[in-house]
């Protein structure tokens, strides 16, 4: 009989399905526990179909206060718990590394409010690097003005990005609004300020939020140990998998760190709790380099898709994320596609939140 050990009741058998649990069936006629991992490199197996209602367009009232899906992997099973639960599974050593990374408000409007531009870098003294909507209005040599400021197109990378340049130094996050994703449909507002960034932000560069630490509040990270990685989330998380082979694509670089006192936590810890694919990310690319996790500054476009194997995280906790994203995929490796996109599945039936401001998933 396979069990795992719940601190309130002890043993469970994970083949009974107990109170709150949800067995997941695959229509294979296999028992949960034996049932095999779906892998593919088909970009069309990693979609659904979601309500546009369940888009969360703000976070909840509190922090803490959102719900959490439970995987179990081994088993196949699902519990639909509360985020303030989280410490309830977790065991003594286990370390819960986050991504400390400050958001920057880096959407700003042209003047006469018909060029949309997202700045993704300071490059130097009067040269950004940025996103701009439409493109056709910011083609090579055109200009735009912010705030009297003259910006010029210099450059147009192959990915798209504008690399402009001022006449006159300007720090264009001063006057910025927080740059929601594109499926929040309205204008990031003095509530965004506050609520699109973690209460424990501190390395001012992302352009999007390390969704899955918009969850705690001081109180629950007090009670739980931790510690902190930097990954600047950049521009490629809006970037769409385009390859029908994901094997194919390929991620734009982003800058990380790790400090040498979060080195020796995370080498001393029994288990690895990351939060957030972006925490994975960090890890999975920093135990390239070396067998134990090493202080050290790089950048990585590492991309994990089934069947990549793990050789940091033992749990993740994570947002629930967009059709055919390769933050999908990297749950996928983790999880497993099939039972992931069923336990999606559940969630749309139990009108879970999705998204960055919506609920959250603990995989086991």
């Amino acid at each position: 009989m396979r069990k795992f050990f719940d601190a309130e009741v002890g043993a469970i058998d994970l083949n009974r399905p107990r109170r709150g649990m949800t067995r997941v069936a695959d229509g294979s006629g296999e028992p949960p526990l034996l049932a095999k991992t779906a892998m593919s490199s088909n970009l069309s197996d990693y979609d659904y179909d979601l309500p546009r209602e369940l888009i969360a367009q703000r976070p909840v009232e509190r922090r803490g206060d959102s719900r959490m899906m439970v995987l179990h992997r081994d088993a196949e099973m699902i519990e639909h718990r509360q985020f303030c639960e989280l410490k309830r599974f977790l065991h003594p050593r286990d370390l819960l590394v986050l991504n400390d990374t400050r958001v920057l408000p880096a959407r700003r409007f042209s003047d006469d409010a018909t060029v949309e531009f997202l700045f993704l870098e300071r490059l130097g003294p009067r040269r950004w690097k940025c996103l701009v909507k439409p493109s056709r209005k910011m083609r090579l040599g055109a200009a735009a003005k912010i705030e009297d400021a003259i910006l010029q197109v210099e450059q147009i990378t192959p990915d798209g990005e504008r690399i402009v340049v001022l006449d006159e130094d300007v720090d264009l996050y001063a006057g910025g609004s927080m740059p929601l994703p594109p499926y929040i449909r309205r204008a990031a507002d003095e509530e965004d300020k506050a609520r699109y960034q973690t209460v424990f932000a501190r390395a001012p560069g992302a352009v999007a939020a390390p969704t899955a630490g918009l969850h705690f509040t001081p109180e629950i990270l007090s009670e739980i140990p931790h510690t902190f990685i930097t990954l600047h989330v950049g521009s490629g998380t809006f970037l769409p998998v385009r390859s029908k082979n994901i094997v194919e694509h390929r991620m734009h670089a982003e800058r990380f760190s790790i400090l040498s006192e979060a080195a020796a936590k995370i080498n001393d810890a029994r288990r690895i709790v990351a939060v957030g694919t972006t925490t994975v990310r960090t890890l999975e690319s920093a135990k390239r380099v070396s067998e134990k996790i090493l202080a050290q500054e790089g950048l990585t476009d590492i991309f994990i898709y089934p069947p990549y194997r793990f050789r940091v995280i033992d749990l993740l906790l994570t947002n629930f994320h967009l059709p055919r994203s390769t933050l999908l995929m990297l749950a996928s490796a983790f999880v497993g596609r099939k039972f992931l996109l069923q336990a999606y599945r559940e969630a749309i039936r139990e009108r879970y939140r999705f998204y960055s401001y919506g609920d959250c998933m603990l995989i086991l």
